[in-house]
């Protein structure tokens, strides 16, 4: 953990799923988180089918690193065609010991995490997963993402609770995000709140409320119009 980062501040429930104190909200799905990630941003962003060399996909919220790994057991099942470029922003970054012990609920995950672990143990935010190249932006979305060079092929928006933390669904932070996005890129995000949606539609996006994972009946997901 480098001297500026802010950590996150978590509590343990259920056995073993870290909430934020911050904003008294869980990090992945209690039923299924891996199940729910597939579901979500993989599935939501027509992945693993439209990876190709170079794809970017861009992330807010990074948390235990979860959708990552999830994207990282894609693509090698997909091929592994180099290179893939994943980058997140995250605010309230995790201990690698506390990442590790999230993790120890998804054995998959978990089998493929120790390059990803000891890098983070060691304090870098740039890392390569044999070809998938990796970089946490560590600070406030609403200021880094503006400040970002680089444009993603999908967006996995994964912010805690758009009830709980509004600032990472704000209109001109959602407006910032289509300014990232290739042409014809895409989003997925597991809320279907009506203001994330109408921001959005409002950035340029054309919007689908698609069906949830488990219990959540609905989630949202869409591509960039370009017209």
């Amino acid at each position: 953990m480098s001297a500026t980062d802010q950590q996150a501040e978590l509590d343990w429930r259920d056995g073993g799923i870290p909430v934020s104190t911050r904003f008294d909200d869980p990090y992945f799905s209690i039923a299924d988180g891996l199940a729910e990630t597939r579901h979500v941003f993989l599935t939501g962003n027509g992945l693993p089918e439209r990876f190709a060399p170079g794809f970017h996909i861009a992330e807010l919220g990074f948390g235990t690193g979860l959708n990552m790994l999830a994207t990282l057991i894609a693509w090698q099942h997909s091929g592994g065609v180099a290179p893939l470029r994943y980058t997140s922003f995250e605010a309230f970054p995790m201990a690698a010991t506390d990442i590790a012990r999230a993790l120890a609920a998804f054995p998959e995950a978990e089998a493929v995490a120790a390059p990803f672990l000891a890098a983070w143990s060691a304090g870098k935010r740039q890392f390569d997963l044999s070809g998938m190249v990796v970089e946490v932006v560590i600070g406030d979305a609403r200021q880094m993402v503006p400040r970002w060079q680089g444009r993603a092929d999908a967006w996995f928006l994964d912010g805690f609770s758009p009830a709980k933390n509004p600032e990472l669904w704000s209109e001109a932070l959602i407006a910032e995000v289509a300014a990232h996005t290739a042409p014809g890129g895409t989003f997925a995000t597991y809320t279907a709140a009506g203001f994330v949606r109408r921001g959005l539609q409002a950035a340029g996006f054309q919007v689908e409320r698609r069906q949830g994972h488990g219990h959540k009946r609905h989630m949202t997901a869409g591509w960039l119009d370009i017209r």
